[in-house]
């Protein structure tokens, strides 16, 4: 059986006081989706708006972006079905990459955070990578804790801000996390750090995004022959 996974994308084009231009991060969707795609899982794209979902950092030198840029999956996500309109819980996973615009409308975004509470709450596992962590951010189960107080994770460091986007960022995602009550690890600048916590799979940047795909392929084998 078939099984599926949602991106859900941002929408945002321009982050901070001097506009910088972003979107999502290129090969956190291209990276996951090749190995998500040759292992036979199809995914779906959502976003928080619906439609465009405007992209950074594309390098046409990388084979798995050159293949993604090309594809009917690519087409897909421009036409991205809006969350509102999405049950996360029809899905196996949902994955939310980063790039600078999840820190203008994936973070603290109500349906965003319904979709999170839905997911997990019906078993489902929920993966993050680079600055899509901030989705975790001030999600509630109804318990009145922090979603990830406790939890072991990872996100785009405080040490990796510092040289790429401090001032067009509105707080430090490592800090908010960890303010949270989250477990947060790192490892050294742009190397690749994928952290495991039960259903919960996060990665730490650009480069941690295919291992995160793998890590999230092999959990969703786990559950396909626990059925």
């Amino acid at each position: 059986m078939t099984q599926h996974v949602l991106f859900i994308a941002t929408n945002a084009a321009v982050i901070g006081p001097k506009n910088r231009k972003t979107g999502f991060f290129f090969p956190e969707i291209a990276h996951p989706f090749e190995v998500l795609d040759a292992a036979g899982v199809a995914v779906e794209f959502a976003s928080p708006a619906g439609g465009w979902a405007p992209y950074d950092a594309y390098d046409e030198k990388d084979s798995a972006q050159k293949a993604f840029f090309e594809s009917k999956a690519f087409r897909r996500l421009h036409r991205s079905r809006k969350l509102s309109e999405v049950d996360a819980a029809d899905y196996d996973a949902i994955l939310v990459p980063g790039g600078l615009g999840p820190m203008v409308d994936i973070q603290r975004n109500a349906e965003v955070q319904r979709a999170i509470v839905r997911a997990w709450t019906t078993g489902k596992l929920v993966t993050a990578v680079c600055h899509g962590p901030c989705a975790l951010l001030g999600v509630d189960l109804g318990d009145g804790k922090p979603f990830v107080q406790g939890k072991k994770l990872t996100s785009f460091s405080k040490a990796e801000e510092y040289d790429y986007a401090r001032e067009d960022v509105p707080y430090e995602l490592e800090d908010a996390l960890r303010a949270e009550g989250a477990e947060y690890s790192s490892a050294a600048n742009w190397q690749p750090h994928v952290v495991v916590d039960g259903r919960l799979i996060t990665g730490q940047n650009p480069a941690s995004a295919g291992e995160l795909g793998k890590k999230l392929v092999a959990a969703l084998r786990e559950v396909a022959a626990s059925r």
